[in-house]
C-alpha cells in the first residue's frame, strides 16, 4: 500500500480542493473512484467548503506525483488514524461530519426533533420530510441527509439516557458534544413537557392487532460505537425524570404485554399442532408475582418447558430496557429453556423478537445500581 507519509506538499492538497470545487462533489468523486466520506471532511482554506477527506488525499497524491498518478481508494485506509493526521500535518482543518454545526442550528434541530416526538407520542400524523425541508430553510446550507443524520444522533443521545426516541430515526452514535449537551439541557429545561411526552408514549392502549401473524422479527444486532468524550463531566438527570426505568416500573404496560404474549403463545401452540399444551400455559407473574425470574411458563413439548420473560415497550425495536439480576441469573441457570420476548411498538402494531438462552451473551448489559451492605464474601 502507498504510504501517506509521502504526501508532503500542501499545495498539492490545495490543488485537489480547488479541483473538487470546480468539478463539484459528484463529478470529483466519480473521476477518482471514491465514495462519500462517512466520518471526516476537510475544509477549503479560502471558501470554507467541506470536501471528502479521503478522496482529497488520493487526488492530492497525484498532484504531487504526476508520474505515479492519484492513489486509488483500495491503496490506503481512511479515517482518524491515517487521513486525518496527514491533512492536519499539512495545515488543513479536518472536521468530523456533523460537528461544524452552530449552537443555533443544533438547538433548532433539537426543538424540531422533540416537536416530532411529541406528535408521535400523541399519535398525531406528521411528515418527516416536511419537517426536514422546513428545518433546512432556517439552517446554513444543510443537506437533507445531514439533517437526517442529526436526528439519528439525537435518537442515540436519548437512547443513552434511557428515553424513548422517534422510531423512524434509528440511533446513530458519534454525535457532536454540542448536540449531546443541547439534548440534555432541553430535557432538564423542559422536564414537564418531556414528562408528558414519555407519559403519552407509555399510555397503555390495547393494540389493534387481533392476530399474531407476521409479528415475529429478527432481533437487532449489537452495534459497537465510539465512546463519548470521557474528559467531559457526565450529565446526570434528576431521579424524578429518570426515564431509564419507566417501562420497568410501569406494571400496567408490562402486564398488558404479558397478556398479549399469552395469546401469542396459545396461537403458537395451536399452529404447531400442540393444542394439548394450550391448557398448561401458566401466567406465573400474575399468579405468584415477580421474583421467579420469568413471567410465563409455556412449552415446546410436554417434557420441554419454555420459560418466558416479557419486556414490553410502546417504543422502537432498539429501545433499551431493564433486566434484573434475578432474571439474568435465571437465564444462566436454565440455559436454552429461557426466552426473553421483547415486545415493541405495542400500542400501534405489536412486533416481537426473541432472545434464547443466557441473555448476557445476547445483550450489552450495563450496571445501573448496587446493593450495599456491611458483609462481603470471603476471598
Amino acid at each position: 500500500m502507498t504510504s501517506l507519509a509521502r504526501l508532503t506538499d500542501a499545495l498539492a492538497v490545495k490543488a485537489a480542493l480547488d479541483e473538487f470545487l470546480q468539478l463539484g462533489r459528484t463529478l470529483f468523486l466519480e473521476r477518482y473512484g471514491y465514495g462519500k466520506s462517512r466520518d471526516y471532511m476537510v475544509r477549503h482554506l479560502s471558501t470554507g467548503d467541506l470536501c471528502d477527506s479521503k478522496a482529497i488525499v488520493g487526488a492530492a497524491f497525484g498532484h504531487q506525483y504526476p508520474s505515479e498518478g492519484p492513489m486509488k481508494p483500495e491503496e490506503f485506509s481512511g479515517g482518524e488514524a491515517t487521513v486525518v493526521p496527514t491533512l492536519r500535518r499539512l495545515g488543513f482543518d479536518v472536521v468530523r461530519i456533523g460537528e461544524d454545526w452552530t449552537d443555533a442550528e443544533v438547538n433548532a434541530t433539537v426543538e424540531d426533533y422533540f416537536d416530532m416526538l411529541r406528535s408521535e407520542a400523541r399519535q398525531d400524523p406528521y411528515n418527516k420530510s416536511e419537517h426536514n425541508t422546513a428545518l433546512r430553510s432556517i439552517l446554513s446550507s444543510r443537506t437533507k441527509s445531514s439533517v437526517e443524520l442529526k436526528h439519528q444522533n439525537i435518537s442515540a443521545v436519548l437512547n443513552d439516557l434511557g428515553m424513548p426516541y422517534i422510531s423512524g430515526y434509528k440511533p446513530r452514535g458519534n454525535s457532536q458534544l454540542l448536540l449531546r449537551k443541547a439534548v440534555q439541557e432541553y430535557v432538564l429545561r423542559e422536564s414537564g413537557a418531556v414528562q408528558g411526552i414519555v407519559d403519552a408514549l407509555e399510555d397503555v392502549k390495547l393494540p389493534g392487532q387481533k392476530t399474531y401473524s407476521a409479528v415475529l422479527v429478527d432481533p437487532p444486532p449489537i452495534e459497537t460505537f465510539t465512546a463519548s468524550d470521557t474528559t467531559q463531566p457526565r450529565t446526570r438527570l434528576p431521579r424524578k425524570i429518570d426515564f431509564a426505568s419507566r417501562d420497568e416500573v410501569n406494571r400496567k404496560l408490562g402486564r398488558a404485554g404479558e397478556q398479549w404474549v399469552l395469546g401469542y403463545e396459545q396461537q403458537r401452540l395451536v399452529d404447531s399442532d400442540q393444542a394439548d399444551l394450550y391448557a398448561k400455559i401458566d401466567w406465573v407473574s400474575d399468579r405468584l408475582g415477580d421474583g421467579a425470574g420469568f413471567d410465563i411458563l409455556s412449552f415446546d413439548a410436554v417434557d420441554r418447558p419454555r420459560y418466558i420473560e416479557v419486556k414490553t415497550t410502546n417504543g422502537a425495536q432498539r429501545s433499551s430496557f431493564i433486566v434484573s439480576r434475578n432474571e439474568l441469573e435465571f437465564s444462566r441457570d436454565v440455559g436454552d429453556l429461557f426466552y426473553l420476548y421483547r415486545v415493541f411498538a405495542f400500542r400501534q402494531q405489536p412486533r416481537l423478537f426473541v432472545l434464547q438462552g443466557d441473555i448476557s451473551r445476547k445483550l450489552h448489559l450495563e450496571a445501573l445500581d448496587y446493593r450495599a451492605s456491611f458483609r462481603k464474601l470471603a476471598s
